[in-house]
């Protein structure tokens, strides 16, 4: 059972997640649950209302979203109900059948998708779909909140009277209308309505004049509203009729009322789980907006948030489109505590606030911004100290009342108990108050409890490096410009850069010296020791983040690598398929050709086609029977390898025609060698070489060995001698 003080609520701001959160729902109902959320004490009751969350959540992003679940408010409609023989308004009816027919809409999906959400549908099974309710309000209410004529039969036989009755009223209204109005008594308006009377609008000269009854006069006196006489008898006949109307209609709500109250219970139930849906859809709608999930609930003692965000701080930085740094922090049975320790301003106590509100929201059925591999079991109570917490009321300073808490610690902590304090020790003498704390911290250990603390006190980062299941942890700063780097660093203590930032902001070197020397040189040896370590360990970062990054590039590149390979292998593969059934072709035509001439010789179509049956067995032999959609597939294939294959040919011979051409304009244009007598040629367009006998008239002889040819001297190719 999980215990949590409003001082813990409010040193983690929880108030504002529970805002934020309230704000998202569509209810007045909802909005007042959202604010009241509070941490849930039985785990089964808490891993549901997580398990919906993180349901409704996937319906972000599948195609089966959730359908509407809005409504209006009907507790005075249920506080009425329960009240005998009372009777609700048209308008409360209208309101009940939208809600039941929301409700039912929502269970019957719900129970249609089951497998998608078996949490959600879990909260509505034992819900009763009762249709009847809607029903009876739809025969008596239409769509527009108005009584249907025909919801009893008295009111339709009323109702007609009164279409009747209205019908004389106007009949004789109009008659009286014209005939005063030809005889010039009226107003130019000619006619207004008073008291849902229609009136002729009659100038007071005449008032006299026109037979009726004066139901009032303009501001100024000048005309008088009369109702003609002809009117007057309809309007009592139709007074009548309306107030059998409204007495009929009386008795219809309060027979719908008497039908509708049985179902008391099961619309109180349909606005219970509407009002709770709205509250999911809200906690969704947040865990959305800070990238909120669900990570594992173990049973073993250890809490490891991967890349958490603080909520509050990510929302803010987004709005601003400003960077917030993510924390990895991890306690399990051998690091149960963890001291924090660096400068100010390097985010120490947002990174224990993170831990503290994730965990609080976490187990008050909220999903929370940390890394998908993330996970951490249930406490029995979280404990916080967290900022200057002076007692005016109580008229205790800042110290005593940090006594005061610590002594309620003491109190409850146990192996179940995750404790947070920042500033561990401050408030008094910094001897006197870091042995204390030293002590306190002894005692948490001892209990094996959990705790995250941050402290400048170097006697508690010294006890944290010597207790076996304690660690010490910094917030890293940047070791030339002594900025923060808001990332925190398990497993070393960190320098608080008193002196460093002192001188960064401006201080003496002098008196900075001069201050140094006031102290124990120990201390100034032990903090520059960590100083440096954590310079190095910065370093180490760096070059460990630049290793990782061309690991990765190198992961990368192999990737490429394998995957070019298959496909160059995949190709070599379907160009081998490609060249055997070619020389297969080129075999079956060589052996038709020889079959072809054997039967040219010797005319013996007997063997000629015993040689064709003996040959096409030969290759059905060597063929698979495969379906018509196989042999498909294959012609694809093949035919896409084909073109393939011909692009790169038709490539290939595109290359050798240009090389071929440009060594024939490159022979061109060399300087032409003067022929004469005894060279050795050969024509341009041939291969074979003679030598020139004679030389006449740009024509030469060429004497090839076994013959002699004439031929002009533009077409001869010199030949180098050998």
């Amino acid at each position: 059972m999980i215990s949590i003080t409003q001082k813990t609520l409010q040193d983690l701001e929880f108030n504002t997640i529970l805002e934020t959160i309230a704000s998202r729902c569509n209810t007045d109902i909802g909005h007042s649950k959202a604010l009241a959320i509070a941490p849930i004490k039985d785990k089964n009751e808490l891993l549901i209302n997580l398990e919906q969350t993180s349901e409704y959540l996937s319906s972000f992003s599948n195609n089966n979203a959730l359908p509407n679940h809005g409504f209006e408010n009907i507790l005075f409609e249920l506080q009425f109900l329960a009240i005998d023989d009372s009777i609700l308004e048209v308008s409360s009816f209208k309101k009940i059948s939208n809600l039941t027919d929301t409700a039912i809409t929502l269970i019957q999906f719900l129970k249609k998708f089951e497998s998608y959400y078996p949490k959600l549908y879990q909260r509505t099974a034992t819900i009763e779909c009762v249709k009847l309710i809607t029903q009876r309000i739809d025969e008596v209410v239409d769509k527009f909140g108005i009584i249907k004529d025909n919801a009893s039969p008295d009111l339709i036989d009323i109702r007609r009277n009164i279409n009747v009755v209205r019908g004389k009223i106007n009949q004789s209204f109009g008659m009286a209308l014209s005939q005063y109005h030809s005889l010039g008594y009226l107003d130019d308006i000619k006619e207004t309505v008073v008291e849902n009377r229609r009136v002729l609008a009659v100038l007071a000269m005449y008032r006299r004049k026109v037979k009726g009854s004066i139901l009032g006069t303009s501001k100024t006196g000048s005309i008088a509203y009369i109702e003609p006489e002809s009117a007057q008898r309809y309007s009592r006949e139709l007074n009548n009729l309306e107030f059998e109307e409204r007495e009929e209609i009386m008795r219809i709500l309060k027979r719908l009322t008497n039908e509708i109250r049985p179902f008391l219970d099961t619309l109180a139930a349909y606005q219970e789980l509407l009002s709770d849906v709205d509250v999911i859809a809200a906690k969704a709608k947040y865990a959305r907006s800070i990238n909120g999930l669900l990570p594992t609930i173990t049973d073993k003692k250890r809490m490891f948030f991967r890349e958490a965000y603080h909520p509050i701080l990510y929302l803010n930085n987004k709005e601003k489109k400003e960077i917030t740094y993510p924390q990895t922090i991890e306690l399990h049975h051998e690091s149960r505590i963890i001291v924090i320790s660096g400068p100010n301003a390097g985010g120490k106590t947002i990174s224990l606030k993170t831990v503290g509100l994730l965990q609080l929201m976490l187990q008050s059925g909220m999903l929370i911004p940390v890394h998908e591999r993330s996970e951490t079991f249930l406490f029995d109570r979280i404990l916080t100290d967290i900022g200057d917490n002076q007692s005016i009321e109580n008229h205790l300073s800042t110290y005593s009342y940090r006594l005061k808490n610590m002594n309620y610690f003491l109190k409850k902590c146990n192996s179940k108990t995750l404790f947070l304090i920042d500033e561990f020790g401050t408030g008094s003498d910094p001897e006197l108050g870091g042995a204390l704390a030293e002590t306190f911290l002894e005692e948490f250990y001892d209990r094996e409890a959990f705790g995250i603390i941050t402290t400048h006190y170097s006697n508690l980062k010294i006890l944290a490096n010597e207790l076996p299941f304690a660690s010490n942890a910094n917030m890293l700063f940047d070791e030339k410009s002594l900025e923060p780097m808001y990332k925190l660093l398990l497993g070393q203590a960190g320098s608080s850069f008193t002196f460093e930032v002192a001188q960064k902001n401006g201080i003496p070197f002098g008196l900075i010296n001069r201050a140094k020397k006031k102290i124990e040189g120990g201390k100034v040896r032990f903090d520059k020791t960590i100083a440096n370590l954590q310079k190095e360990r910065s370093k180490l970062e760096k070059t460990s983040l630049h290793l990782k990054e061309e690991e990765s590039k190198a992961r990368e590149e192999s990737k490429k690598m394998e995957t070019i390979n298959a496909k160059i292998q995949d190709k070599l593969e379907r160009y081998q398929e490609l060249y055997d059934a070619n020389q297969r072709l080129i075999y079956i035509g060589q052996k038709i050709d020889d079959i072809a001439e054997s039967y040219f010789n010797n005319k013996d179509k007997k063997t000629l086609i015993g040689e064709f049956l003996k040959m096409i067995e030969i290759e059905n032999s060597k063929r698979k029977k495969i379906s018509a959609k196989e042999k498909k597939a294959k012609e694809v294939i093949q035919k896409k390898v084909v073109e393939e294959v011909q692009v790169k040919v038709e490539a290939i011979r595109t290359v050798k025609k240009e090389k071929k051409i440009k060594a024939k304009i490159e022979e061109e244009n060399k300087p032409k060698v003067i022929l004469k007598v005894g060279d050795r040629v050969r024509m341009i367009d041939g291969k074979a070489i003679g030598t020139i006998d004679a030389i006449e008239k740009n024509k030469a002889t060429v004497n090839y060995g076994v013959f002699t040819s004439k031929v002009s001297l533009d077409q001869l190719q010199f030949v180098q001698p050998v």
